[in-house]
C-alpha cells in the first residue's frame, strides 16, 4: 500500500474477538480501520469515517447486516461505498441474499485473515479503477475532437468488457475448483494480470486526456536515448539490444521533458520489439535508433528513427494506425502506444509519423524541437 493514502476500512461485528483479528491484520498492512459493533452503530458514523470499504457481519441483533447494507445502499451519501459481508452461511441462498442486497463479495466464517486481505485489495483496485475513470470522464468533457472521443469511448467500453470477462471467467473458475490450489493460484494471477490491464487502459486514457503543458529542461541527447533504452527494459522486462548510430560530432542538446522523451520513444521502440514473431530469440529482434538533427524543413529538429525489420504494418491497419486501440495484437487492453506517442509529440510540436521499411518492417520517425 502506498504511504501517501492509508486507505480507510470500517468493520462492523458484534464479535470483538472477529474485529481485533481483522483490525489487526488490516493495520499492519497500512490501512486506517475503524470499529462498530452494531449496525446501528455503522449506520451511525459511517458518514463521518467514510470508508472506502466496508466489511459488515450479517449476524448481528437488533439491525443485521442485511438491512444495514439495505440502508446504505438507500443513502446517496453512502450507496457508492463497497460492502464486503461477513457470513456463516456457506450456503447458496445465504449468498445470494447478501449479493441481492448491494453486497459486492462475501468472507464466510471462520474468518481466513490471508482471504480477507486478498479480497480487500482486489475491492480497493477496483475502487481506485473507479475514482480514476471518473476524473478521466471529466478531463474528456474538455476534449476538443468529438470524434475521437468517440473512439476512445468505443475502445474503453469493448475493452474493459472483455477484461471484465475474462475476470468473471476465473471468479467462476474459482468458485467450482476452490478444493484446486494450482487452479486457484492460476485463476487469482490470470485475474490480476487483467485487473492491472484495465487499471494501465485508465490510466494511458489519462495521459491523451491531459492536455497541460509539460515541463521542459535543457538535456543532453545521447544520455536521453539511453535511458530510454533502460526504461524499455526495465519496463517490459525485457533485454532489447539497441544499435545507436548517430549523425553529430558534439552531444547537442535539446529542451524536453525526461518523463514524456523515454515513455514516447519507449512506445516506438516496444512496437519494434513486438513486431517480430513472438518466438523470435531476443537476440534476432534487430532494432536500430538512428538519431540526427534535421534542418531540411524549417526550424532545426531532432529526429530519430526507429527501424525494424518485423513483421511489417498490416495492411489492415495502415489507414488508422494512430487511432486509439487499433491494434493487430489478438490480447485485449492494447492498442493506446501510437496514440499515445504521436499526442504528446504534437503537444510539443513534433510530430510522430510511420511507414514501411523498403527492406522489410517499418521506420517509425520521431520528431523533437531543438
Amino acid at each position: 500500500m502506498s504511504t501517501k493514502h492509508k486507505p480507510k476500512i470500517l468493520v462492523v461485528d458484534d464479535q470483538p474477538i472477529n474485529i481485533k483479528l481483522l483490525q489487526r491484520k488490516l493495520e499492519r498492512q497500512g490501512m486506517d480501520v475503524s470499529v462498530a459493533y452494531s449496525g446501528r452503530e455503522c449506520l451511525d458514523i459511517v458518514k463521518e469515517v467514510e470508508p472506502e470499504l466496508i466489511l459488515l457481519d450479517i449476524m448481528m441483533p437488533e439491525i443485521d447486516g442485511i438491512e444495514t447494507c439495505q440502508q446504505l445502499k438507500a443513502d446517496p451519501e453512502t450507496e457508492t461505498i463497497p460492502i464486503i459481508f461477513i457470513t456463516a452461511k456457506a450456503s447458496k441462498e445465504g449468498k445470494l441474499e447478501g449479493l441481492d442486497a448491494g453486497a459486492v463479495d462475501y468472507i464466510t466464517k471462520p474468518i481466513d485473515l490471508d482471504e480477507t486481505l486478498a479480497r480487500v485489495r482486489t475491492q480497493l483496485r477496483l475502487q481506485e479503477m473507479f475514482r480514476e475513470n471518473i476524473e478521466l470522464q471529466e478531463r474528456l468533457g474538455d476534449a476538443r475532437k468529438a470524434a475521437a472521443v468517440g473512439a476512445i469511448t468505443q475502445g474503453i467500453a469493448h475493452n474493459l468488457n472483455n477484461l471484465l470477462g475474462v475476470v468473471v471467467g476465473y471468479l467462476d473458475l474459482i468458485k467450482n475448483g476452490y478444493d484446486s490450489p494450482d487452479m486457484v493460484k492460476r485463476s487469482v494471477g490470470l485475474m490480476d494480470h487483467a485487473i492491472n490491464r484495465m487499471v494501465n487502459i485508465i490510466r494511458q486514457l489519462g495521459t491523451i486526456a491531459n492536455n497541460e503543458r509539460i515541463e521542459l529542461t535543457t538535456l543532453p541527447v545521447t544520455e536521453l536515448l539511453d535511458s530510454s533504452i533502460e526504461r524499455l527494459n526495465a519496463e517490459y522486462e525485457i533485454d532489447a539490444k539497441i544499435d545507436i548510430e548517430t549523425d553529430f560530432a558534439e552531444n547537442p542538446t535539446i529542451s524536453a521533458n525526461a518523463e514524456t522523451f523515454e515513455i514516447v520513444l519507449g512506445k516506438l521502440l516496444i512496437n519494434a520489439w513486438e513486431s517480430y514473431k513472438k518466438d523470435t530469440p531476443d537476440e534476432e529482434r534487430k532494432i536500430t535508433l538512428k538519431a540526427r538533427i534535421a534542418r531540411e524543413k524549417g526550424p532545426a529538429m531532432l529526429e530519430l528513427q526507429v527501424i525494424d525489420a518485423g513483421e511489417g504494418i498490416a495492411p489492415e491497419v495502415t489507414d488508422t494506425l494512430f487511432e486509439p486501440f487499433i491494434t493487430t495484437k489478438t490480447s485485449v487492453g492494447r492498442g493506446m502506444g501510437l496514440t499515445i506517442a504521436r499526442h504528446t509529440a504534437r503537444n510539443l510540436e513534433g510530430d510522430v509519423q510511420i511507414k514501411p521499411n523498403p527492406n522489410g518492417g517499418a521506420i517509425a520517425t520521431l520528431t523533437h524541437p531543438i
